[in-house]
């Protein structure tokens, strides 16, 4: 609402509201960038790894296999455990802390790892491909009671990092043996850990999916990639360098005296030369360029009339280098008794 009354205030020419609508708004775009800080830095992370696929990602069905065997066991054993799957967004600022592992999966290692006589056992384990990379990562809380209820703190530490970006984390309680999946901002508990089999695989299918179709639009996602650039290129680089511009000026005549009737202006148009940013130049709105000339001397007979920088209508980017021609000469008449009485 507010950008259609500011584009009605700039064709109707209303310098104020325009002016407050623009501080208004450039105020707003602050505000924004400050309150959703977060929200546009995962936006732009998601951008840049549409292309990325699930290349990490366990494939296969032997994978698959081999984690849903070691959950089944460590929910059989009460043995918790907090494991992470990656997606396609970056997780390295959401994670702290952990010990470098880039061990080969396999269920011994799983479930070594989270035996209660690890040291690093209350941790996350974070898998990429067939590859334990870390363990005893601690991620970030949820604060979503409502959906955690009585769950503990790993539940939490899952819903948190599924919360804040595309990875699954399964989760294993202590207490209960239950076997919980944190994905897209909830969290949900399976009713048999054998369940795991088929919420992991319909993910891997579905990211498998959105891999393969993004990747058949390699050309077109380069061709808007390179347009964009050319254009920001020519906006930004060359647009930045100082030129200089001849437009047409209308001839605009104020404050004639109310006595007298102007017939005619020669000439109608001026040559106006500019100077300032390319970028500024180009996106000037020539209609907005007029020279003023004050008429209110032609009472005193005055017919020609000096054109100055001064008289000339522009933004204020820009300046004004010359002025063809420098004088301008306007035909007046008297105006008649009963036409003055009408105005």
């Amino acid at each position: 609402m507010l950008a259609s009354v500011y584009f009605v205030a700039r064709a109707l020419d209303l310098k104020l509201a325009t002016a407050l609508l623009q501080a208004f708004f450039a105020v707003v775009v602050l505000v924004l960038v400050v309150v959703f800080q977060e929200d546009l830095r995962r936006m732009f992370e998601q951008l840049g790894t549409l292309r990325r696929g699930k290349a990490q990602a366990p494939t296969g069905t032997e994978p698959l296999d081999l984690l849903v065997r070691t959950v089944k066991r460590l929910a059989s054993s009460r043995m918790g455990a907090l494991i992470v799957l990656p997606g396609r967004e970056p997780l390295d600022r959401h994670l702290e802390g952990g010990i470098l592992l880039r061990g080969r999966v396999s269920e011994p290692l799983l479930l070594s790892i989270f035996d209660p006589s690890s040291p690093g056992h209350d941790g996350a384990v974070l898998l990429r491909g067939r590859t334990v990379e870390r363990f005893a990562v601690h991620l970030p809380l949820s604060a979503n009671h409502a959906a955690l209820g009585s769950s503990g703190t790993r539940h939490a530490a899952a819903l948190g990092l599924a919360e804040r970006c595309d990875a699954t984390c399964i989760v294993v309680s202590e207490e209960r043996g239950v076997v919980s999946v944190a994905r897209r901002g909830s969290i949900q508990k399976l009713a048999r850990p054998e369940d795991l089999g088929i919420a992991l695989r319909s993910v891997f299918e579905r990211e498998e999916e959105t891999r393969h179709w993004w990747q058949g639009r390699t050309a077109l996602d380069g061709l808007i990639a390179i347009a964009g650039a050319l254009v920001l290129w020519t906006v930004f680089v060359p647009g930045s360098a100082i030129e200089e511009a001849t437009v047409t000026a209308r001839v605009v005549v104020a404050n004639l005296p109310n006595d007298m009737e102007l017939e005619s202006t020669d000439p109608t148009t001026v040559a106006v030369t500019l100077r300032g940013l390319r970028r500024d130049l180009l996106l000037a709105e020539r209609s907005d360029i007029s020279v003023r000339i004050d008429a209110y001397l032609a009472e005193l007979g005055r017919r020609t009339f000096s054109v100055s920088s001064g008289d000339v209508r522009k933004p204020d980017s820009l300046s004004v280098i010359a002025i063809t021609p420098e004088k301008i000469k306007l035909s007046v008449t008297p105006m008649a008794l009963e036409e003055r009485d009408e105005r």
